[in-house]
């Protein structure tokens, strides 16, 4: 069970971190049968309980990723490829996937900040704006500069965390799906 989680779950992120170099996008037909292959897989090989696993992976991924969604700071594709990870390994793997993840995310932006640095200035001003917008309104309803600023493909920040999960659950307990 773990081989084919595994080979799955690499050949999706590999084709979302290309799609989302490419075109910045990361399609709804890799993110819509990955979200119901792993459902209907979970539920093949252990019933419900395996279903009831792979709901829980499916709703946790998709809840930690809509709010910055929502504050419009990642896509759609992202949000759907983090609930199709989940309804694959779990929501304890996909909770783990998430904080590699933002681990990941993180050096890729000071990485991407470091490469575009003529706009990085751009981007601190942006950051300290909305600081002061929030503690001034204490609403998250800030509209950062319309000025061309590097974007970020988070589909290589999830296939890091969620590859960082896997492995560190494989060494742990031998398993994709720690519990």
């Amino acid at each position: 069970m773990n081989f084919t989680i595994s080979i799955i779950l690499a050949a999706a992120l590999l084709i979302a971190t290309v799609t989302d170099l490419r075109s910045r996008r990361i399609y709804n037909w890799l993110t819509f049968p990955l979200m119901l292959a792993g459902l209907v897989f979970h539920f093949g090989v252990n019933g419900l309980d395996g279903l009831f696993i792979s709901l829980a992976g499916f709703g946790l991924g998709l809840a930690v990723m809509i709010l910055p969604f929502l504050l419009g700071m990642m896509g759609a594709g992202d949000v759907k490829l983090m609930a199709g990870i989940g309804a694959w390994v779990g929501a304890y793997t996909i909770l783990t996937a998430f904080v590699f993840t933002c681990l990941a995310g993180g050096v890729y932006a000071v990485g991407v900040l470091l490469f575009h640095r003529k706009q990085a200035g751009q981007v601190l001003a942006n950051i300290k704006n909305f600081f002061i917008t929030f503690l001034a309104t204490r609403t998250l309803s800030y509209t950062p500069s319309s000025a061309a600023l590097p974007r970020l493909c988070y589909g290589v920040a999830i296939a890091a965390g969620t590859t960082a999960a896997i492995i560190m659950n494989l060494a742990r307990t031998g398993s994709v799906l720690a519990q």
